[in-house]
């Protein structure tokens, strides 16, 4: 008689054969690799995989190395460099032998250079969720006719830079950084170590069977404040983490929680979000409202801001206009500008309640609140007709 394997025990293997060849930069990212590495064994007992990301803002990081190792202990790896789209519709929607993809230079795909990349975009967010499907015109004789194809696979995926939203907000990101000289790893020799890493697999993918019908239908407890997309990403592999015991589901929400808040510290926001956020901590900090002419001045003074530049000049009011008029006040109005009396003029400016709504909903948690507040209205100068408003309105 076999005896079961201790899934603790068997995860902390997986985590140690990372750690021989992987020099992640934090010790929640090897929780969360192996884990993802185990995911991939349980696919059909989630309602959503989370795609893998090894991001770096330079190369020798190590990236290519981390989705290497995940390749010798997940199912049926499928390297994707320069693969299509069309070839990898076909290989996700296969009725047996489904592959993970292991998606090496990212950047080439939807880097600056690299266009839009509409379609495998879609694979890979389509992908996420298990009912996920993508339709496809196929040609059955003379005839065209639209079929959908499955296309929930488990992806990782190594790459300079970033990645679009849509994907960055599926996944759980690895930000690799090049090895400090007193960080060391072994060389990885694929003749002696994917053997090593095969036979891993081999036991993840037993015990794997093992858990199958307790880790189905789970739902784990979430972390406080991981909610919504990152509830989703995190889902499958704190079931895992429950399912194999041990230390492993405290260190999973420990990871998960690091993680999740590293990558909201990390996001690149809109720049509707940015605006939002800079009006609220940076301009109103606190005043009940602001003529546009003091708006544009601070705003373009804020350090590390994309305001005094934007396509080559400055933010103006027009432009402020468009990216509020996106937005809208508690009672669904889009966000204008109206008047604001000061002294014995009136100025176009906007104010804090038209504003709290979006801040509230759209903006992060505020820093602490700000030892400076916006000038007096009664300081204020009018330097442009546009902004100065007929006392008679």
């Amino acid at each position: 008689m076999t005896t079961a394997e201790n899934g603790a025990e068997l995860l902390n293997e997986v985590e140690a054969f990372h750690r021989r060849f992987n020099a992640f930069p934090t010790e929640a990212a090897y929780v969360a690799v192996a884990l993802w590495d185990a995911h991939a064994h349980l696919l059909d007992c989630f309602d959503s995989t989370p795609r893998l990301a090894f991001l770096s803002p330079e190369p020798g990081s190590g990236k290519t190395r981390g989705l290497e190792i995940c390749g010798t202990l997940v199912p049926h790896p499928m390297a994707a460099v320069n693969a299509s789209p069309a070839a990898l519709f076909r290989a996700v929607s296969m009725d047996s032998g489904r592959p993970t993809i292991l998606f090496d230079e990212i950047d080439t795909v939807f880097g600056p250079k690299a266009g839009d990349n509409e379609e495998l975009r879609g694979l890979i967010n389509a992908g996420h969720r298990r009912i996920g499907v993508s339709y496809r015109c196929v040609a059955v004789g003379d005839q065209q006719t639209v079929q959908a194809f499955p296309v929930y696979a488990a992806v990782a995926v190594a790459g300079l830079g970033w990645l679009p939203d849509t994907i960055l907000h599926r996944s759980v990101v690895i930000r690799m950084r090049r090895r400090a000289p007193n960080e060391h790893v072994e060389s990885f020799r694929s003749r002696i170590h994917e053997p090593e890493g095969h036979a891993l697999r081999d036991r993840i993918a037993t015990w794997a069977d093992s858990v199958r019908d307790r880790v189905n239908g789970a739902f784990p407890a979430m972390p406080d404040g991981v909610n919504d997309r990152p509830a989703d990403v995190w889902e499958p592999l704190l079931a895992v983490a429950d399912a194999a015991g041990g230390a492993w589901p405290t260190r999973a929400r420990e990871a998960c929680v690091e993680l999740v808040t590293a990558a909201a510290a990390g996001g690149k926001a809109s720049l509707g979000i940015r605006l939002l956020t800079d009006l609220r901590d940076n301009v109103f900090c606190g005043a009940d409202r602001v003529p546009t002419t003091q708006i544009i001045a601070a705003l373009n003074a804020v350090d590390e801001a994309p305001w005094a530049d934007m396509g080559g000049k400055p933010l103006g009011s027009r432009q402020l206009s468009k990216y509020l008029a996106e937005y809208v006040t508690a009672d669904n109005q889009p966000i204008k500008a109206r008047n604001i009396r000061y002294g014995e003029g009136v100025a176009k400016g906007y104010y804090a309640a038209d504003l709290t709504d979006a801040w509230a909903r759209y903006c992060p948690p505020p820093p602490g609140k700000s030892a400076t507040s916006a000038t007096h209205l009664e300081k204020l100068p009018l330097s442009s007709e546009n902004d100065v408003a007929d006392t008679g309105r």
